[in-house]
């Protein structure tokens, strides 16, 4: 057989095994995904002129890679994880409480608030979310927010914030409504640090 029809197989019968392997947007969908939403709404309308120096960016803060997924974590003992079956996030939980942090400080109106897409700002807020799950010891929800706030004039602050909710449920659906309790105790709490 020549090189050229060899080759003129080959490619399909490769496309073939690659197909059998990975799936594509295959698989079925979860029957639903969770949230963080804020209990404090910022006002509609525009918010009174600001300095540039006055604005805070709010960054989505790093993870480790346990956590760098949509699915629920459990921290099922000091040196293991696993996944809460088939309960996934809408996005990353970093993500979601960037989101959640920021929509709680514009609403204070203290300064104006943007994400860390929106370029940079005199104050900058970022740090590291070091836990987002359902403890299986404890059964409780845990958040756990290394802050770091990065001021104009060159200072910088740093705040551990941890809330727990107790008595959850192993389930996506409750552990979710924990974990947004939490969040917005935490948020608070954060909003109050900044003042």
């Amino acid at each position: 057989m020549s090189k050229a029809k060899l080759l003129r197989w080959a490619a399909p019968l490769a496309l073939m095994t690659l197909g059998a392997c990975v799936s594509i947007g295959g698989g079925k969908s979860p029957a639903q995904l969770y949230t963080l939403t804020s209990n404090a709404k910022a006002p509609q309308g525009t918010q009174a002129a600001f300095k540039p120096a006055d604005t805070l960016v709010v960054a989505e803060p790093d993870t480790d890679r346990g956590l760098a997924t949509a699915r629920m974590v459990v921290q099922v003992n000091p040196t293991a994880i696993a996944y809460m079956k088939d309960s996934f996030w809408v996005e990353r939980p970093a993500r979601l409480l960037r989101n959640l942090l920021a929509e709680d400080l514009r609403a204070t109106g203290k300064r104006p608030v943007t994400l860390d897409e929106d370029g940079t700002g005199a104050t900058r807020l970022d740090g590291r979310l070091l836990a987002m799950g359902y403890d299986a010891h404890s059964h409780s929800a845990v958040i756990r927010y290394d802050a770091v706030l990065h001021h104009a004039n060159g200072e910088v602050t740093m705040h551990r914030f941890e809330v727990t909710e107790p008595d959850v449920s192993p389930n996506g659906g409750d552990l979710a409504q924990a974990l947004n309790r939490a969040a917005n105790t935490l948020a608070g709490q954060v909003a109050e640090w900044i003042g």
